[in-house]
């Protein structure tokens, strides 16, 4: 009984889908309807999936800004698989209300603010435990903190100066403030009444006098009144101050050349149309003055605002208010009795048919109930649970898209509802191990009960283009037509695929009778004697050694010596130490090589 008792503050679960995982939500009010129905106001917490991948990032270097300052290592020391699970108990908190049917609640949660001092682990520990360290906003689509950090340094905490000893203090402390009271004056107590007595008589009378005054406060109680409100006593004593407590200037002061002195506050300057507004705007916005002079009172200031808000707390209207706002509290529900919710779930998979492994028993199954063998398949027949790949289980239910046919046991399914994700991390976190490290293929993918090698988990289905012998000819026939290097740079450009058909059609015949490769076109023998007989094989000589050979020196050798019987070789270190500059030698062996003049002669 009491665990289907909800009440005002509860963290609850909603089920707005049969397929997608529970919402977390906050009991704000229980409200029944016209129709009998009960509503609960709800607060958002909002998970790791429903917001972007940028915020994601933002969110985990706050997670690790907060680490390295509390200089905790746990969430380092933990296995893959529990940080993986944690990411599912973190959720974010949001401002957004919304209301949805009580009949929707699924149970009871725990959610709290991220505790410094307790252990990740401990979330994990628990069943059904939340916790939260930032806020999301959905229009704006951003995240903030939760609560104020304390900024510590010299641009947020001044420095305190040592203190003076034996220092006087040299300041005239009467310029440093002003008197506007002295309580040893030579009046007596009797006296000061009787004066603000006069005050208040004065102000009576300078209402009668003022035209709209007469209006807002058209009786004479109501005028008196007004006129004994603080403000002008306030004025009363301030002029007796300032007249040095002589009553015969003080009262003087009260009535100047011009006529009474008339003293308002902001209870009295406000119309009644105003105090409505004002009224109506604090019920919407509560005491944010900023957006209540905003929206409805811009031709007043924000002081104004704020000065009629305390005088406006001290009349009989504020209590009538707050009274009727107590017994309207009284009334509302304040728990609300939600049976247990015994439904079948649309996901849930048949049992009638035992499944058997690599989907063997479909004929059958299709004996058993008269339908044909495909027919007569189930969803993930034989098929493994997506996320602990148990292959037994007392009930399966269908996840995720209907073409990929995956399954969970109830366990995990249980695990996907109120934490939104897997047991088991997916290929987008790192791929997970498989039930067995053993049953792998020689090419190292973990594999399937049903004995196909694939993946820990399918994230999509995979496909490839696989085009008919007639599409890949007309790319062969048609390339004018086609021209694949300039779609290739335009993809979205419109190719007209019946208009090639029908051209690839036309042009197929002609290129059958012609033959794929081009002929080889072999000269006659007798051209080919003809031209070797015209361009002989020019005769080689032997090679030379360089030391049966010697060198007349090159005329344009500038540095070279004059004498003939001198030996020149091809060396270029004997040129060198002749004297010859490397220029030179670089120079002459260039002619050498290219040259077929004798340089060289016999010795």
């Amino acid at each position: 009984m009491a665990a289907n008792m909800y009440r005002v503050g509860d963290y609850v679960y909603f089920e707005n889908s049969s397929s997608n995982p529970l919402l977390i939500r906050r009991i704000e009010e229980l409200n029944k309807t016209a129709n009998g129905n009960v509503e609960a106001k709800v607060v958002c917490f909002y998970r790791r999936r429903d917001i972007s991948g940028t915020l994601i990032a933002l969110a985990d270097k706050h997670a690790r800004e907060m680490e390295e300052e509390m200089e905790n290592t746990e969430m380092l020391e933990l296995p893959e698989k529990q940080k993986h699970q944690l990411r599912h108990r973190e959720l974010f908190l949001s401002r957004q209300l919304e209301s949805l049917p009580a009949t929707h609640i699924r149970g009871k949660c725990c959610v709290t603010l991220l505790n410094e001092t307790e252990a990740l682990k401990s979330y994990l520990e628990r069943e059904d435990a939340f916790f939260y360290s930032l806020v999301y906003d959905p229009q704006q689509k951003t995240l903030l903190a939760d609560k104020g950090e304390i900024r510590v340094g010299n641009k947020y905490q001044a420095d305190v100066a040592e203190a003076l000893e034996d220092e006087k203090d040299e300041r005239d402390l009467s310029k440093m403030e002003d008197k506007v009271w002295d309580p040893n004056s030579l009046l007596t107590e009797k006296q000061i009444d009787q004066f603000l007595v006069v005050a208040r008589s004065v102000g009576t009378f300078a209402r009668a006098l003022d035209c709209s005054s007469s209006v807002r406060q058209p009786s004479l109680h109501m005028s008196a009144a007004a006129a004994s409100r603080d403000i002008t006593l306030f004025h009363a004593m301030d002029s007796l101050h300032a007249a040095g407590y002589d009553m015969t200037r003080a009262i003087a002061s009260l009535v100047p050349q011009g006529g009474p002195v008339l003293c308002r506050d902001e209870m009295e300057e406000w119309s009644s149309s105003e105090a409505n507004l004002f009224e109506e705007a604090l019920e919407k916005y509560g005491k944010d003055f900023t957006d209540i002079q905003q929206d409805f009172l811009p031709w007043k200031s924000l002081t104004s605002i704020i000065e009629y808000y305390y005088m406006w707390k001290t009349t009989d209207r504020y209590v009538q208010q707050k009274r009727l706002k107590a017994a309207e509290a009284e009334s509302k529900l304040k728990q609300v009795y939600i049976p247990n919710y015994n439904k079948p779930n649309p996901n849930q998979l048949s049992n009638s048919v035992k499944p058997l492994v690599n989907g063997a028993g479909a004929a059958a199954a299709a004996a058993a109930t008269g339908a044909p063998a495909a027919a007569a398949q189930t969803p993930a027949l034989g098929r493994a649970c997506e996320s602990c790949y148990t292959s037994s289980s007392f009930q399966w239910y269908s996840w995720g898209p209907p073409n990929m046919q995956c399954r969970l046991c109830a366990s995990c399914w249980t695990y996907w509802k109120k934490y939104g994700g897997l047991k088991m991390p997916t290929r987008l976190e790192g791929e997970r191990p498989g039930p067995n490290r053993a049953s792998t293929s020689p090419h190292g993918l973990p594999l399937r009960h049903s004995g196909s090698p694939k993946f820990a988990v399918k994230t999509r289905q995979a496909f490839y283009l696989q085009t008919t012998a007639v599409t890949r000819t007309a790319r062969r026939l048609c390339q004018d037509l086609i021209r694949p290097r300039l779609l290739a740079r335009h993809p979205y450009f419109p190719v007209n695929s019946a208009s090639i058909k029908a051209e690839c059609a036309l042009r197929l015949p002609e290129k059958l009778k012609k033959p794929s490769l081009k002929p080889v076109e072999r000269k006659p023998l007798e051209s080919v004697v003809r031209y070797l007989e015209s361009h002989p094989r020019p005769v080689r000589e032997p090679p030379r050694s360089a030391s049966s050979s010697t060198m007349a020196p090159p005329p344009s050798l500038g540095n070279a010596p004059t004498n003939s019987t001198t030996a020149w070789t091809v060396n270029p270190k004997f040129w060198l130490r002749s004297g010859t500059s490397w220029p030179n030698v670089r120079r002459f062996r260039t002619r050498f090589m290219n040259s077929t003049e004798p340089y060289c002669k016999d010795v």
